[in-house]
């Protein structure tokens, strides 16, 4: 059942930090409700995280928004919950709150996360599709980023697979009307019917800001145990989530690539640094997860 003092708490826009000492100190969300004016003045808090707490709009919609999450049957998990993944309590600024569609369990099973270009070449494609089908008929499942290129091939090879399934960490809500890019509606929908997962920090309404999905990349290298960078621009966003990986300790491959292509650029890069090179994913089975 979805706690309404916990989907009030989600949708007030203060730090990650903030909330978490907050429920730290004051044990549940409802606590935090009830605090007054006055309680909060006398323990010092910030004016703007008062008034922020304070704010009627979001208790006055507050009954709207229960009802289109229990109608689209979203679930709201806690960190301080057990149902939250244990893998992303063990990051840097891990998600007070993720709302989750589809299967939870894929959140606790072993995972591979497969990234890279938006711009992908055919080849890009090829291999992102041919490597996560062959990594879930593993039984082990493809977390990506539900964007173009890479990622959009990722979830399809995935889905290509009878056993392993997929979850698509997004940048923005997790509504229908909220699927980013549009053109991957049809893939978020399969997901969903085919056992996979949607899962995001944000709370519904919140739009594809471009600062939303670098936050986003260390959730999918949170949830995943290995990282496979496919393709990758000099610049590209996939390296921020190699980052996230490597501050996580987790394994990062690359798929070595033509070098007078720039989806080149960044794999070979960091292959350079030290990445491991991945040319079939048996290689990826060679430790245990």
């Amino acid at each position: 059942m979805i706690n309404a003092y916990d989907v009030w708490l989600s949708n007030i826009e203060i730090s990650n930090l903030i909330k978490i000492k907050l429920l730290d100190k004051f044990e549940s969300s409802e606590n935090i409700w009830n605090l007054t004016k006055e309680k909060m003045i006398k323990l010092n808090f910030n004016e703007n995280v008062i008034t922020k707490i304070l704010d009627n709009k979001i208790r006055l919609n507050l009954e709207r928004y229960i009802k289109y999450i229990e109608n689209k049957n979203i679930k709201l998990i806690s960190f301080k919950s057990n149902m939250y993944p244990t893998s992303l309590k063990n990051i840097h600024d891990f998600p007070v709150y993720l709302y989750v569609r589809g299967c939870i369990q894929n959140l606790y099973n072993d995972c591979v996360a497969i990234i890279g270009s938006r711009n992908a070449s055919d080849y890009g494609k090829y291999v992102s599709r041919k490597f996560a089908k062959e990594i879930a008929d593993k039984n082990v499942n493809i977390v990506s980023g539900l964007a173009i290129g890479i990622d959009k091939y990722a979830h399809l090879g995935a889905l290509d697979s009878k056993i392993g399934k997929t979850i698509a960490v997004l940048g923005t809500g997790i509504s229908d009307e909220e699927v980013y890019p549009f053109q991957n509606k049809k893939i978020f929908e399969r997901i969903l019917n085919n056992g996979g997962t949607i899962v995001s920090e944000f709370k519904l309404g919140t739009k594809p800001e471009k600062y939303n999905f670098p936050l986003r990349n260390r959730i999918i290298s949170g949830l995943s145990k290995k990282i496979i960078v496919v393709e990758a621009e000099e610049k590209s966003g996939s390296l921020i989530t190699v980052d996230y990986a490597l501050q996580q300790g987790k394994e990062v491959y690359a798929v070595p690539g033509n070098i007078t292509s720039k989806n080149s650029l960044g794999t070979n890069k960091i292959i350079s640094e030290g990445a491991n090179i991945l040319t079939k994913t048996d290689d990826l089975f060679l430790l245990e997860f």
